[in-house]
């Protein structure tokens, strides 16, 4: 945040979590309400660009993702507040402070816009689990339970978003289902 007078001041309220630990609450909140309205605005940008066989299909699904994104933009916000901290959703504050890359303009193909915002889901949701841990260990379950809520939902999201680039190859032989190549999982992970 720009100003750090703005970012570290808290509005007088009864909560009893310590204002030391509201004031960066409030600091990692105002980031994921950047990045979610970042992300809310690539996801609009590809559901209103997105061409090819599976137009209809992505079209639906890109808004989708933004129309819940949307929902948790306010989410966040109500919570900065709750917190007793000040909310920046303006889309200055976001294009600013947003961990995401920049969406590129460029793309038409259904393909390619999967591939960016199953990326830009895949950085959102490394975010969003660093916030639940980072939550509870400054004591606020209520904010790392919010953060649990949406990380439920954007890997459901990621999901849905890389089913479209999973593509297993199945060989036949002599009429039989052959092998799926699959990502070979590292030794030692269970």
């Amino acid at each position: 945040m720009s100003d750090n007078s703005i970012t570290s001041r808290l509005y007088p309220t009864r909560i009893d979590i310590p204002a030391e630990a509201r004031v960066q609450i409030v600091v990692l909140l105002n980031q994921t309400l950047a990045a979610t309205s970042d992300l809310k605005t690539q996801a609009k940008q590809a559901h209103w660009n997105v061409k090819g066989t599976d137009f209809y299909q992505l079209h639906l699904l890109f808004d989708e993702l933004a129309v819940e994104l949307e929902g948790y933009i306010d989410m966040v916000a109500e919570r900065v507040t709750a917190l007793g901290g000040y909310a920046f959703g303006t889309a200055r504050a976001a294009a600013s402070n947003s961990i995401l890359p920049e969406y590129p303009l460029d793309i038409l193909d259904g393909k390619d816009h999967v591939t960016a915002l199953s990326d830009r889901f895949g950085l959102y949701a490394k975010h969003i689990r660093e916030a639940i841990a980072k939550t509870d260990e400054l004591g606020d379950a209520d904010t790392a339970d919010l953060y649990t809520e949406i990380s439920r939902t954007i890997d459901k999201r990621l999901w849905f978003l890389e089913a479209h680039l999973q593509v297993a190859e199945i060989k036949a032989e002599n009429g039989k289902a052959g092998t799926t190549k699959t990502q070979k999982i590292p030794a030692g992970v269970k």
